[in-house]
């Protein structure tokens, strides 16, 4: 019981650092400071080109590609569709809706991940303007979004938005906002926003002005990155750009995870690569999780069952702390606080399909999608 408490004091004191002074990761806005204003309009609209690499999507586009091509955008905006190898009739189907641009990749390079070639594959086409508006085939834009997104890159060389996930089915409404939430924890937006050791974006939508991008090497640079987003908000950043991320209801993914095992799959699929595929790392993120999120409930019914006040006191207030940073993410998805208090069991199966993850790399299946290894 003794090994317990201590256990529970751990876990309770890194709540505390977590809730207090960890970047306010559980916040659903970063409330950074824009110095031009929330409205300025920029003195000349720059000149935008959206990429977007598509495999396989001839199915989605309908519903994404016309909100991106619908962009009452003042200055110059070109849309280029990247058809990566697709079976589907995928290129057809962007040009049937009206892409300014629809090119099919060429054969990948040794070396490159699959969708990091389609991307630099959307810049050869795109020529040069101001700004890459790197954005998925699945993702949707309310009206205004591009406007809105050239304002707050006033002062910033990349400006991301993670969209909003589907949240349409049961598991999904379980899933989907503790992805989010782990995220942000990972990578808490308002320090990717202020300071320089905290990089990342969101992959869905990343608007990236260009001469900054050429300047820090350009997507070679990143050229076998499975997680792009994050791998290119790193490489801007040390180069010395200004970011912004942010958690956005105006971006939102049509991809529908109708089942467990799509979302296991997305989350399996890069878990083991943002580890560096490090069994120290793979070990230390499994024990991590289980002392963050599993003491707590732990500690605090084992404590109440058997009358020891330490246990139960340090694990209801850990857990009490990990709940209502997690009531935010929620509210954002529309969904009930009352689900906050199961996120250590959501928390565990993440650490089981970061597990899985790095079993599906043993066995040389890692970075599977669509059909194709990375």
């Amino acid at each position: 019981m003794l090994t317990l408490g201590v256990l529970a004091l751990a876990s309770l004191a890194a709540w505390l650092y977590l809730a207090v002074a960890h970047g306010g990761f559980w916040r659903t806005r970063t409330s950074v400071p824009d110095t031009a204003g929330p409205r300025a309009d920029p003195p000349a609209w720059p000149h935008v080109t959206a990429v977007i690499p598509a495999r396989d999507e001839a199915a989605v586009l309908p519903g994404t590609l016309p909100t991106v091509l619908a962009q009452r955008y003042p200055g110059r905006f070109d849309v280029v569709v990247v058809d990566d190898a697709s079976g589907d009739g995928t290129a057809e189907t962007a040009a049937r809706l009206g892409a300014s641009r629809v090119v099919r990749a060429r054969e990948r390079p040794a070396g490159w991940a699959g969708k990091v070639w389609a991307m630099s594959e959307g810049v050869r086409a795109a020529g040069e303007p101001d700004f890459y508006l790197f954005t998925d085939a699945d993702i949707a834009y309310a009206p205004g979004t591009l406007a809105r997104l050239v304002r707050a890159a006033h002062d910033r060389d990349l400006v991301s938005r993670m969209a909003a996930l589907s949240t349409a089915t049961a598991w999904e409404r379980w899933i989907v906002p503790a992805f989010v939430y782990f995220f942000a924890q990972l990578y808490p937006f308002r320090r990717v926003a202020r300071g320089r050791r905290t990089a990342a974006a969101a992959g869905g939508c990343m608007l990236v002005r260009r001469e900054t991008l050429e300047a820090a090497g350009g997507l070679a640079a990143i050229h076998g990155a499975l997680i792009d987003d994050v791998a290119l908000g790193r490489l801007l950043k040390r180069a010395g750009a200004r970011c912004r991320l942010d958690l956005d209801r105006d971006v939102v993914s049509r991809r529908p995870y109708p089942h467990l095992r799509d979302l296991w799959a997305m989350i399996a699929r890069s878990a083991y690569h943002q580890l560096r595929y490090s069994p120290a790392l793979l070990l230390g993120t499994v024990l991590g999780l289980l002392l963050v999120y599993a003491v707590p409930p732990l500690a605090a019914l084992v404590g109440l069952a058997a009358l020891n006040p330490l246990p139960a006191a340090a694990g209801l207030l850990a857990w009490a702390l990990m709940t209502a940073t997690y009531v935010p993410m929620l509210r954002f998805y529309g969904l009930s606080p009352l689900r906050a208090p199961a996120l250590p069991l959501i928390a565990l199966m993440y650490a089981a399909m970061t597990v899985d993850s790095a079993r599906l790399h043993w066995k040389g299946r890692g970075g599977a999608w669509k059909g194709r290894v990375r």
